[in-house]
């Protein structure tokens, strides 16, 4: 059975075919500059490769050609689009609606448009993509919608809750979310397997690090907290975005610079953070050469951003009670030894101890822990296309 994963922006389509018979990616590949020129990019595991510049006014058409270069191409994978048993489709936002992952019907798809406000850059991009496979697939495909937001939905009210007047949680729904969920969901997971124990009797803290980072304390096999809010602009400092702050300085920044709200999202979002800090880099591995070649604004963004990490751990293991496991996942938590030394040699007061050779590993599931460690310590990477063609195929086989 081959399930048709898709993640979709405003302007680009990233997408993978999986073989659910064995979890294989038959293909992979992404549709970009949507509603401009459009370009392809697809490969396959075997190394062939096809791109091409090709009209994409719409949605519509990038998946016109997603269908051209799976069926047809030289790095065709499959003889019909009939092959594909389900489309599984990740979106952001799923509010309060949204527990769980669920079969598309025209009240879902409306659903998900109404929370366009609270995930802009991402909702209404799924929107479109879904009527979009509507329309290229007509219904003899069922497709599915998968919830970064459902994982964070079992947070107690008063860890999820703000301290603002009741009135706007009532009216608007204003509070915290979360983001990530789908690979805070499958690393947690896994690292409950890899622990060789019942997800629900361990006390773990996931770790997704990248461009965009959260944290997640996972308690009795469900989230119990996790640090991005009602946005994923809440939480740590990232790439670009600032992570948590005083409210007041929004304010005093927007008298000041006679700054409008739109104004300010976009440096909160897009200007903050290791780029803000440093002055020329988002990426952490441009920080990290900085930084050892004694750039004191990279430095600064370095230990800001490891500082901040820890501080979040901390946070967890307190409202837990306790911690057994830790997992790294994401661009950085998979590919930065330094940082997850420096983070597990920070909790050594716990009685963690890692193995520094075995550390060295970049971008591979490994125990870092020693036989003496009193917290398991992994590298678990993420996969949030698996993650949802399994949750769509669960749902298509009920």
């Amino acid at each position: 059975m081959k399930i048709f994963v898709v993640n979709a922006g405003s302007s680009s389509l990233k997408y993978q075919l999986i073989d659910m018979d064995n979890e294989q990616v038959l293909a992979k590949g992404i549709c970009e500059r949507i509603g401009t020129s459009g370009v392809i990019s697809h490969k396959t595991p075997d190394g062939r490769v096809y791109k091409a510049e090709t009209p994409m006014p719409t949605h519509s058409e990038a998946f016109e050609a997603v269908v051209y270069a799976m069926v047809e191409s030289d790095a065709k994978v499959i003889d019909s689009f009939d092959e594909v048993s389900a489309i599984g489709h990740r979106i952001v936002q799923g509010g309060s609606i949204f527990k769980e992952s669920c079969l598309v019907t025209e009240k879902v798809i409306e659903d998900i448009s109404a929370l366009g406000a609270m995930a802009p850059l991402h909702n209404p991009a799924h929107v479109l993509a879904i009527r979009a496979c509507i329309k290229t697939f007509g219904d003899k495909i069922p497709q599915v919608v998968v919830f970064d937001t459902s994982f964070h939905q079992t947070m107690p009210d008063y860890v999820y809750m703000y301290g603002l007047p009741y009135e706007y949680y009532e009216k608007y729904g204003v509070r915290r979310y979360g983001a990530h969920g789908t690979s805070h969901r499958f690393v947690s997971a896994r690292l409950a397997e890899l622990c060789g124990k019942d997800k629900k009797d361990l006390k773990m803290i996931t770790c997704h690090l990248g461009n965009g980072c959260s944290i997640s304390a996972v308690k009795d096999g469900v989230c119990y907290d996790t640090s991005m809010g009602f946005t994923p602009l809440d939480g740590f400092m990232m790439g670009t975005r600032c992570g948590g702050l005083d409210p007041s300085v929004v304010t005093f920044l927007a008298e000041k610079e006679g700054l409008t709200p739109a104004e300010i999202n976009e440096i909160c979002n897009k200007k903050s953070g290791l780029l803000g800090i440093s002055g020329f880099s988002n990426d952490s591995r441009d920080i990290e050469e900085a930084a050892a070649n004694g750039d004191k604004r990279a430095i600064l963004a370095r230990d800001m951003q490891y500082y901040q990490i820890l501080k979040y751990i901390g946070a967890y293991i307190a409202a837990m009670d306790g911690v057994d496991a830790i997992a790294f996942t994401g661009g950085i938590g998979e590919n930065n030894p330094r940082l997850r030394q420096w983070i597990c040699d920070s909790l050594s007061y716990l009685g963690i101890k890692i193995d520094s050779k075995i550390n060295e590993a970049h971008g591979k599931e490994v125990e870092l822990s020693t036989a003496d460690s009193k917290v398991k310590v992994f590298v678990v990477p993420t996969n949030e296309e698996l993650a949802i063609a399994r949750d769509t195929l669960a749902i298509i086989s009920k």
